[in-house]
């Protein structure tokens, strides 16, 4: 880290501690060269998801995006779509992929609200699949009926 003072590009680390939000480091570095000391900030480097949407258009992740659809679904229902939410981007993240298909996020939020709510599933679902009429509706309701029939 080069010196603010003499510009000196070498200096030593004095002491590391994390910062309030644990998202960073800070560190008290001291120069090798004239002594004087200076803090640093070290933050995570995320790398940015590229959404590919149906139509081919391509655009950043936006997590409001997603948490905005997940609150319509979960509304009045005991979900925490925050947790959902976040759960979703951090298997994003960890999976190393820059690109994913509005089609996989999509499965990705369905398998959630699966897993946590059937409701805010049929909800999320009415939308995400695209409707057409009342019967396409109670198809998909008799595959979950019949799902949960199943695991009985």
């Amino acid at each position: 880290m080069k010196c603010p003072v003499c510009g000196y590009p070498e200096s030593k680390v004095v002491d590391s501690r994390p910062v309030e939000d644990g998202a960073s480091i800070r560190r008290r570095r001291e120069c090798l060269s004239c002594g004087r000391r200076f803090n640093t900030f070290e933050v995570l480097e995320t790398q940015q998801i590229v959404v590919i949407k149906k139509d081919g258009s391509k655009e950043l992740f936006d997590r409001s995006k997603l948490l905005g659809g997940l609150l319509k679904a979960t509304q009045k229902r005991p979900v925490d779509a925050e947790q959902i939410a976040a759960e979703i981007e951090a298997e994003l993240h960890n999976d190393l992929r820059q690109e994913v298909t509005s089609g996989e996020l999509g499965e990705m939020v369905m398998s959630k609200l699966k897993a946590a709510d059937e409701v805010a599933y049929v909800r999320f679902a009415s939308v995400y699949r695209e409707f057409k009429d009342v019967d396409s509706f109670l198809a998909e309701l008799k595959e979950l009926k019949k799902k949960q029939n199943r695991k009985k």
